[in-house]
């Protein structure tokens, strides 16, 4: 994407260059590149937020920028266990023996060291006002109230200065992060007890089928469980959505027209999964233009095809194929990085790694395809790819036994041993 398109993505008001449909490729196709770029320039950044305290913050994007206003560490604090010194009574070769005037533990307040003495001293307590080196006790040996040690110990040495980690002053979160435990456990230590994040996105679901049923009940004839349902309010719930399930919607024109205005009401997003194909029981393309717009139809990619992105109202609209593992694939691919995007996230790419391929690919496809696949070997012989044997998009338990997805690009043939790109569920579903 380029960075004009970065910019858009957080801007509510587009030129007319940006609305425009991407251009499609002679099979009336776009590009998984074109496709994503489209998503992230229409993704509108947020613009309400919240406090919430530490506990509740975890998973959600930071709005405004935080800044410390304490040094950290506050003090001088000795990074071992040992005696805290005075270099100056250390700093010559040879055996030396200091008085031990005093035992500073952590959360104390100590004395000042004379000249001469010495102050037993833990981990992370304050440094005596004088001291400015700590020999550890491996080093050490006690004789009465004195403490020996070999010399030359240099000003410094085994100490934490004030400010080390943090200054006063200094921004240690910036917008537009996700925040993790350690974003929690950081603004905690400069005494944050609560952080401004966004509005958590709010998504509205439907599954298109008249052959759906829910899980628990029975299968008439030809039905089949409800499997996106599940899939896509999990996915939703690890993004830390809002996520309300509109239901099944059956496949008529005018239920479909009626679930996609009952979805919109009061949804940033709706997720249509189901009846987006071109068949005579597949309405979403139609009923979305007349209750609102189709900005872009087919992707060139496999599982996933028929992914599609328009407006209803005031909520975006992306419809997934139904299938399992397109649902899957096409919520990884596209639509995670659009909600990050929608959310406020700064960075929504996921990082692929570079691996040996574990398979041969010998057909060349005609579109980019995304197979189910899960590494073999370790760090010191490298990792290769091996992929699952079904690669049909029906095949969900294709998607349990793989740790991710290997991208084939359009046209490619592949050898074992060559290299590939692999992109871990640890990435794509986090």
């Amino acid at each position: 994407m380029t960075s004009a398109e970065e910019k858009a993505g957080g801007q509510s008001a587009m030129s007319s260059a940006a609305r425009a449909r991407p251009s499609r490729s002679r099979g009336g196709l776009v590009s998984v590149e074109q496709a994503l770029g489209f998503l992230l320039a229409r993704a509108r950044a947020p613009d309400e937020e919240e406090q919430v305290d530490l506990p509740r913050a975890r998973g959600r994007v930071l709005s405004r920028p935080q800044v410390s206003r304490i040094d950290v560490p506050r003090f001088a604090n000795s990074s071992m266990d040992g005696y805290a010194v005075r270099s100056a009574d250390a700093g010559a070769a040879g055996r030396h023996r200091l008085r031990v005037a005093q035992r500073v533990a952590a959360g104390e307040l100590p004395e000042a060291l004379g000249c001469g003495e010495a102050a037993r001293i833990f981990t992370g307590a304050p440094l005596p006002a004088g001291a400015d080196a700590v020999v550890i006790q491996e080093d050490c040996s006690r004789e009465g109230d004195m403490v020996c040690f070999d010399g030359p110990l240099l000003a410094g040495a085994n100490v934490r200065p004030r400010a080390n980690d943090i200054a006063a002053g200094e921004e240690v979160l910036a917008a537009g992060l996700r925040l993790r435990p350690q974003e929690l456990g950081l603004a905690a230590s400069v005494g944050l007890a609560s952080l401004p994040v966004y509005r958590p996105l709010r998504v509205a679901i439907f599954s298109s089928g008249d052959e759906l049923v829910a899980p628990g009940r029975p299968l008439g004839p030809g039905a089949i469980y409800n499997s996106n349902r599940y899939t896509l309010l999990g996915l939703l719930d690890a993004l830390h959505c809002e996520a309300t399930d509109i239901g099944m919607v059956a496949d008529t024109l005018e239920a479909t027209r009626s679930a996609l205005r009952s979805a919109a009401e009061g949804a940033d997003l709706v997720i249509g999964s189901g009846g987006m194909s071109v068949g005579e029981e597949d309405h979403v393309r139609a009923a979305l233009e007349q209750t609102g717009r189709l900005e872009m139809w087919k992707v060139a990619v496999k599982p996933g095809k028929p992914l599609a992105y328009g407006r209803i109202g005031d909520a975006d609209f992306i419809g997934l194929p139904g299938n399992p593992v397109s649902t899957l694939v096409g919520f990884c691919l596209f639509v995670r990085p659009f909600i990050l995007r929608r959310q406020g996230v700064n960075e929504v790419r996921t990082r692929p790694l570079r691996v040996s391929a574990g398979f041969a690919w010998p057909r060349p496809g005609g579109r980019r395809e995304y197979v189910r696949a899960r590494l073999s070997g370790d760090v010191d012989a490298g990792y290769r790819a091996e992929i699952h044997p079904r690669q049909g998009s029906d095949v969900l338990t294709s998607a349990v036994w793989a740790d991710g997805l290997v991208d084939i690009p359009a046209g490619a043939v592949v050898s074992p041993g060559d290299p590939v790109t692999y992109y871990p569920f640890s990435e794509l579903l986090a």
